[in-house]
């Protein structure tokens, strides 16, 4: 049962970036400094930058070999784009679970992380993964797992699933809310095509064939 609703989870996420998320881009430069704004709060460039190097440090430390490491910086290239479009997600995802009524507890991330730390092998070795896989630095894991629990239960709440309208009906509202204003270098979200422009996130695009991998 455990392992269906981790896999239910990851599927979720999963869907959120092959659907493309619902959120706008209008480029404002009356916030400078800003590689985006959510709700009216900024997600600064250091912010930003901060993310990144945290990223760029534990791959440094996994992979100390020169020549190794610049093949993971040239198959990383859009980690800063990655990593803006994942936050931004996050708070797009986090407002409309609140709208519904959704709530995750620690407790919640603490077992569905155990249960993917048992899977992997080891509590280091589901971190590397995610690193390696994803761009998820080791600190940020939780955060991670967090998103995509609020994504189970808001389809769960919705009585539905990502790939039906009623669930991307509440993260477009929620965008229109936060009234998205994303930094035009670090790329766009077109809201009619429902596809994304110029960004990507390897780890809600790819967690689904790992999880898919594991046994029942």
């Amino acid at each position: 049962m455990h392992r269906r609703r981790r896999r239910t989870a990851l599927v979720l996420t999963a869907a959120i970036a092959a659907a493309a998320p619902l959120l706008t881009a209008c480029g404002n430069e009356a916030h400078p400094g800003a590689a985006a704004v959510v709700g009216g709060q900024r997600i600064t460039v250091a912010q930003l930058e901060n993310r990144v190097d945290e990223v760029r440090r534990a791959q440094r430390a996994a992979v100390p070999d020169e020549t190794q490491y610049r093949q993971v910086l040239a198959s990383t290239s859009s980690l800063t784009r990655d990593t803006l479009h994942n936050m931004v997600l996050d708070r797009v995802l986090h407002r409309a679970a609140q709208d519904a009524g959704v709530a995750v507890s620690r407790r919640e991330v603490q077992q569905m992380r155990t249960g993917l730390e048992r899977q992997a092998g080891s509590a280091k070795a589901l971190q590397t993964a995610w690193l390696q896989k994803y761009g998820i630095a080791p600190e940020r894991l939780d955060g991670n797992l967090r998103l995509q629990l609020e994504a189970q239960k808001l389809a769960a709440r919705l009585g539905t699933d990502p790939s039906q309208p009623a669930f991307w009906k509440a993260l477009s509202q929620a965008s229109k809310e936060l009234h998205v204003d994303l930094n035009p270098r670090y790329g766009a979200w077109d809201v009619q095509k429902s596809s994304r422009v110029d960004a990507r996130t390897p780890w809600v695009r790819e967690v689904t064939a790992t999880g898919a991998q594991q046994p029942a």
